[in-house]
């Protein structure tokens, strides 16, 4: 099929591809000519493991391109896919202003059937709002539908969640545009289950998915306070809850809490969601509470490790949200290194991908590394935040050798076993442990 994306961020970028693999003919659409450059160049503006190599191998193969022109996208293509950005407001509802400027453009240059599929993450009933924005700039006459097709992303795993997912939610409002989109799905119909729903359903699943995800995340990390006020182990306590096939293991790691885009913007954007429609959804708003004490929960860690944080020298391992990605947005690594600073901490820090985003965030007076021994050596303290394989490998007796005396470390992932770095010596601190 032909399929446009309009949208060539995480989620549009990500998706145009894996599509291309799967045999469709693919034209990624963005307005920002720099960008549609360079990936014209064969450069990808995010890091996803494995996306550089996908795209050039399917550029080669001549099923994916790129484009500046929405028109274009919408006169070869029978099927677009609207992937734009949905930055939250300051009430955290979602900015629904990208998608309303593309379904017009979409629907000023319709002149045959097309299918209109919101892939962003959006607020229920937005497909109601899609469609009568096309009604009121499309040609008398237009045929067309509006479809919804949530995406179930997870950065640094991305690929592998597109084409071996666990479902695939679609929402449609008639039999000619599941039949279509059901063809497009057809490479993965032996793989998952095709879930096929109304529009509404289909736009509610992501936010539901996404929120419940969060809690799981904040309810772990509610119980390892609770598990340091006692004897408990934290791991061994999510190990008996996740052996409980009703819980599962998955998003049961206790730690500094959860960022990036996703989570935090969909539980705002829920919240405001249920709120309009008249329901308090107090359980949610609990989540965030959660997870933004956490953070403030390790900076309570690094000072009983320091007493003062003035004038130490703070080695942090770790800046993007969470490891095999560069994504920095509402990474607790932010909030925290702001607070050491304010405090009068001098900070080093590491992060193998994530460094130049974390450069436009974070204060200047941090001073960058190229590996980890060098961010280990003569600090104070050592702060892990992000549990990449460089840092999860680190040869920790050259870490200690390094480390300024007493060797102390705050890990807020939980990624070494107390006993070892007590036998080496290691003053060493993690989550409900």
């Amino acid at each position: 099929m032909k399929v446009a994306i309009v949208g060539t961020g995480y989620v549009g970028l990500v998706s145009g591809t894996c599509l291309a693999e799967m045999g469709h003919n693919i034209m990624c659409i963005d307005n920002n000519e720099e960008k549609i450059k360079t990936l014209e160049n064969g450069d990808i503006p995010i890091y996803e493991p494995g996306l550089k190599e996908l795209v050039e191998k399917n550029r080669k193969e001549g099923r994916l391109s790129f484009s500046t022109s929405v028109k274009e996208g919408v006169k070869k293509c029978d099927v677009i896919f609207v992937a734009v950005h949905t930055p939250p407001l300051p009430d955290g509802s979602a900015n629904l202003c990208y998608v309303e400027e593309v379904s017009r453009e979409i629907a000023e240059n319709m002149d045959d059937y097309r299918i209109i599929v919101s892939k962003s993450t959006v607020p229920v009933e937005t497909g109601k709002w899609i469609k009568r924005t096309v009604d009121k700039y499309a040609k008398e006459g237009a045929e067309y539908d509006v479809a919804s097709n949530p995406e179930f992303l997870r950065e640094g795993k991305a690929i592998d969640d597109f084409l071996n997912p666990d479902r695939v939610v679609i929402g449609v409002e008639s039999d000619r545009a599941r039949q279509m989109m059901s063809e497009l799905y057809a490479p993965l119909k032996d793989k998952t289950e095709i879930l096929i729903t109304n529009i509404e359903s289909s736009e509610l699943i992501k936010h539901a998915s996404n929120s419940f995800l969060a809690m799981k995340i904040s309810y772990i990390n509610a119980v390892s306070n609770i598990c340091e006020k006692t004897d408990a182990d934290i791991e061994e306590v999510a190990r008996g809850m996740g052996l409980d096939k009703r819980i599962g293991n998955k998003f049961l790691q206790a730690g500094v809490g959860f960022g990036g885009s996703c989570f935090p913007k969909d539980l705002s954007a829920f919240i405001k969601i249920a709120e309009k429609l008249g329901y308090d959804f107090s359980v949610l708003k609990e989540v965030q509470k959660i997870n933004k004490n956490q953070r403030g929960l390790v900076i309570e860690k690094i000072r009983k490790s320091l007493w003062n944080l003035n004038n130490k020298n703070i080695g942090v391992l770790g800046l993007a949200f969470k490891a095999d990605t560069d994504d920095m947005r509402n990474a607790p690594s932010i909030d925290i290194i702001n607070q050491l600073v304010k405090e009068g901490a001098s900070v080093k820090a590491y992060d193998p991908e994530a460094a130049e985003n974390a450069k436009k965030i974070l204060p200047g007076a941090i001073t960058y590394c190229e590996d980890v021994y060098e961010t280990v050596k003569d600090s104070d303290l050592l702060l892990i935040l992000t549990d990449w394989k460089q840092i999860v490998e680190m040869d920790m007796k050259k870490v200690k050798e390094l480390l300024a005396e007493p060797a102390t470390i705050v890990d807020g992932r939980n990624v070494f076993e107390p006993e070892e770095m007590e036998k080496l010596g290691i003053k060493y601190t993690s989550i409900g442990r």
